[in-house]
């Protein structure tokens, strides 16, 4: 199985619903957000996909995400935002710009801080 991904990091902002302590009070976090596709085989050019795509679909996830409250965010309104739901959404939105081109899934990994992560992972492919 190969496997590629791309990297990002975005600033925002998000309370939490529940028994989450101070985290449900508003606080930022810088976010890292990974994205990594697989698959069993390479493109006749060696890649298993561009790369550049991937980065594309990544960034525009980015861009909206930066600097704002996540719960104020289209999709995430009537969320809970925690990093596992803001892994799904993300993952959402970069499998709707990647499905079709031969891939079998699509991890997504949103890091709160260096030491923790959630993930959402699925197929891309029926």
């Amino acid at each position: 199985m190969y496997e590629v991904g791309v990297i990002a990091q975005f600033e925002a902002a998000h309370r939490l619903e529940g028994n989450f302590g101070p985290a449900t009070r508003m606080h930022g976090h810088t976010y890292r957000l990974e994205a990594i596709v697989s698959g069993e085989r390479l493109q006749a050019d060696g890649t298993l996909f561009d790369i550049t795509r991937l980065q594309e679909a990544v960034n525009a996830i980015v861009a909206d995400l930066h600097y704002r409250d996540l719960g104020t965010v289209a999709g995430l309104e009537n969320v809970n935002t925690t990093a596992e739901n803001v892994a799904r959404y993300c993952w959402d939105r970069i499998a709707a710009a990647i499905r079709g081109v031969g891939l079998m899934t699509l991890t997504v990994r949103i890091w709160e801080n260096p030491q923790a992560f959630a993930s959402y992972q699925s197929r891309l492919e029926g």
